[in-house]
């Protein structure tokens, strides 16, 4: 069993190695899961950016949905980035939702294609004091908060971070930069203490430091 003080990245498709890359940084404990088993006695779980609709279809396969409604009511934290700030959404502009775990409306490739990526920064003061890289790809948008939701980050026309007690979303990509400071602040709301500050970029990080995750294997708690 996952000792109670680990955080795990949903392992079908997405960026993976990019968040277990910065958890890694940050000295907190991480774990794969790609199974029910593997959610078992987790403090958080981070749903990565990939695409949506493969990620919803692969979890309810596996069983993974009912897992981490299960987990949610022992208290397990969650946090979707991009694709997973779309999986856990009450209402999705155009279709239905998959997961529903927070109240929020979001509307897909709000900000166009592929080829609209970009990058920016931003002040999140609940995160960090220290203006923050973000990168948007394929990016969605968050287009309405329920009451229980509190907004973090609003970028132009829409809202970009968000959270509830037990949930927090993304429409960006933190991972795909060298700031730790959001993987820092979902381990403080899941309970756990990062042995790293992670309030300036780790100067360390490049663009291609998840790569070591594909020939070396994963610390398991």
């Amino acid at each position: 069993m996952t000792a109670v003080s680990a955080i795990g990245v949903l392992d079908l498709q997405g960026g993976v190695a990019e968040h277990l890359d910065h958890l890694q940084r940050l000295g907190v404990p991480s774990v794969r899961v790609k199974a029910p088993e593997d959610m078992r006695g987790l403090s958080g779980l981070i749903i990565p950016g990939g695409e949506s609709t493969c990620l919803a279809r692969l979890m309810r396969i596996f069983g993974l949905d009912q897992a981490l409604r299960r987990e949610m009511d022992r208290g397990l934290k969650l946090w979707g980035t991009c694709a997973g700030a779309i999986l856990v959404a009450t209402e999705i502009e155009g279709e239905k939702p998959h997961l529903a775990l927070i109240d929020l409306t979001i509307r897909r490739n709000a900000f166009g294609s592929q080829l609209d990526s970009f990058k920016t920064e931003a002040y999140v003061p609940a995160v960090s004091a220290q203006p923050l890289p973000l990168t948007f790809i394929r990016a969605p948008k968050i287009t309405r908060v329920g009451e229980s939701v509190t907004v973090l980050l609003r970028q132009g026309d829409a809202i970009a971070a968000a959270e509830s007690a037990q949930v927090l979303v993304t429409t960006f990509h933190p991972e795909l930069t060298g700031s730790l400071a959001f993987h820092h602040y979902f381990s403080r709301k899941c309970g756990v203490r990062p042995r790293s500050a992670g309030a300036v970029p780790d100067p360390t990080w490049s663009e291609t430091s998840w790569t070591r995750y594909t020939s070396l294997p994963v610390p398991q708690s």
